[in-house]
């Protein structure tokens, strides 16, 4: 039955999901886009309330895109005039340092067009706090008929018995616990997760990494400050980088108007969990230059200096995903769109192993895929952090003299190729590849370099497919089948009738995307083949000269067997 109609202790769904933050709203939306019924619980009363995560990622507004409301996340945030640069000072109203120049939300829809290269995509970053995304995703998340989304309920056990799992929740106010069973179980909740700790799940990788500067404890507070733009003496920017012996500390815009997310580096010799609203107003003083009123809305603290994966991304029909998979310094704000990630991987793989059309094996390839990949991400934000937060700032910096104005000039040329290394990286964002996954069919052509400020397009099979706008000014994303598209160019391309046979016999969704415009002839190039198969999630999975191998192709990428 379906879980949303039940109105009695137990409850019977295909997916059960702990956590409701990007990743777990993420995945629910791709599974009740397939119709999928899923469960999604967690302890919190709604959303989230404090800003957290401030940038969405290339790749991530691509996903958007997808699944249809990439235009809601861009008018939410930021005003789409306002900019979204990013600046260093030595304080907020005292002197610049760097800043790197990047378009406004209303600016970025007009110039992706045009766009190429590196940046040949269908979508370009967005600055929007993650409470406005959450919002978004569970509007979607709740218009699926097959899902049920309940907050204020815990998850507090579980059993996976081979052939289900069967778990424990409890809602908040309530005396009995409820019953759940599902096919699946994914736990998307969190760094300190039920359920990697439950499957006793270990952590690899670094943590406790100390730095001047996002090594350490920190100092979060959201805050509105109405007359920060009436002192600050430089052009606004969305983010705002304080560098001074002092204290270091950054800040985002949340609403563009006067809300902010602060950030400050917490010293060896300070206990901040101790600190008081006055405490917190004396620090935002520092980074600021100056005394100035602000209201605080929350603070709490935390710990940067992470880059930690899980061991294993899950166990039997257990999973985990995003903060209870992996944990990130927030330098690139690598953390929240790699999350969002692993659920567009897993969402489509769990459909099909529901609905019959793929084995358990295909599952198999989720912790194969993204756990490469999480590794790769995390040490890519460590290489910032440590690019950012191992300069250091000495009390000369701030003086007005010669030596003053020298060790500006050194920081300044620092921190502008800094700015550039992680805030232009098309090459983490559209780079990730899924070489070695046992459901891609490799062509054994050579992998592009993998650098962050740098991209290749190229069609090998496991990356992202090249990005083209068509003549009618629509993207090629867009005319890409929800589930699986057989690309075909070229004026005289092969037949794919056996590539339509064997996924109807295979009960595959698939569809020929046919182009053979003579202005596409630079794609076929690009794709440097008459025929591609691109997956859900939109990876290439295959390409190829003909279809006569049809059928054991499809039969890999969907876990059966090997070509």
């Amino acid at each position: 039955m379906n879980p949303k109609h039940s109105s009695t202790s137990a409850i019977d769904t295909d997916v059960l999901i702990a956590g409701g933050g990007p990743c777990g709203l993420m995945l629910a939306i791709e599974l009740g886009k397939r119709g999928v019924r899923c469960l999604l619980v967690d302890s919190k009363p709604d959303t989230a309330f404090n800003p957290q995560a401030n940038a969405t990622q290339a790749r991530t507004m691509e996903h958007f895109r997808r699944l249809g409301f990439a235009h809601e996340i861009r008018a939410m945030g930021l005003p789409p005039d306002h900019p979204t640069d990013i600046a260093y000072f030595t304080r907020y109203t005292q002197h610049e340092l760097a800043r790197i120049e990047l378009p406004t939300a209303a600016q970025a829809m007009v110039q992706i067009k045009s766009m190429s290269g590196d940046w040949s995509a269908a979508e370009l970053p967005h600055r929007v706090s993650q409470k406005f995304v959450e919002q978004v995703l569970l509007r979607h998340a709740k218009a699926c008929p097959s899902v049920d989304i309940r907050f204020g309920c815990s998850l507090t056990a579980f059993q996976d018995h081979g052939d289900r799992v069967t778990a424990q929740l409890q809602p908040e106010g309530a005396d009995a616990p409820l019953s759940v069973r599902a096919q699946f179980l994914v736990g998307a909740d969190g760094a300190r997760s039920m359920v990697r700790r439950t499957l006793g799940i270990a952590w690899g990788g670094e943590s406790g990494i100390q730095r001047e500067f996002m090594g350490g404890k920190m100092l979060a507070i959201y805050l509105r400050a109405p007359d920060f733009h009436a002192q600050l003496q430089a052009k606004k920017a969305w983010m705002y980088v304080a560098v001074n012996h002092q204290r270091r500390a950054f800040m985002a815009s949340v609403d563009g108007v006067n809300e902010f997310a602060f950030h400050a580096a917490v010293h060896a010799d300070e206990d901040a969990d101790q600190w008081t609203p006055d405490d917190a107003k004396r620090v935002f003083a520092q980074a600021m230059g100056a005394d100035i009123d602000i209201e605080i809305l929350s603070m709490r603290t935390w710990l940067a200096g992470h880059a930690l994966v899980a061991d294993r991304f899950g166990g039997g029909r257990v999973f985990i995903a995003g903060d209870a998979a992996h944990l990130f310094t927030p330098t690139g704000g690598l953390g929240y769109n790699t999350a969002v990630e692993d659920a567009v991987n897993l969402g489509w793989k769990l459909a099909s192993v529901v609905r019959g059309q793929a084995p358990l094996a295909l599952l198999d390839s989720y912790e194969a895929e993204r756990r490469p990949l999480a590794i790769r991400n995390t040490q890519y934000a460590r290489h910032f952090a440590d690019s950012v937060g191992m300069f250091k700032a000495h009390a000369v910096l701030e003086d007005r003299s010669e030596a003053g104005d020298a060790e500006r000039q050194l920081a300044s040329e620092h921190l502008n190729r800094h700015a550039r290394l992680e805030f232009n990286i098309p090459g983490v964002t559209f780079g990730g590849r899924y070489d070695g996954s046992p459901v891609i069919a490799d062509d054994g052509s050579p992998a592009p370099e993998d650098h962050p400020n740098r991209y290749q397009p190229t069609a090998k099979p496991g990356g992202r497919p090249p990005h083209a706008w068509l003549a009618d000014g629509r993207s090629l994303y867009d005319l890409f089948h929800s589930e699986w598209t057989l690309l075909v160019l070229g004026d005289a391309p092969p037949s794919a009738a056996a590539f339509e046979s064997e996924a109807k016999a295979l009960g595959l969704d698939l569809r020929l995307l046919q182009l053979a415009d003579a202005a596409l002839a630079s794609l076929y190039t690009l794709y440097q083949a008459p025929l591609v198969l691109i997956r859900p999630d939109q990876v290439v999975a295959w390409r190829g000269a003909s279809a006569k191998h049809a059928g054991r192709v499809l039969r890999q990428v969907m876990g059966q067997r090997a070509v």
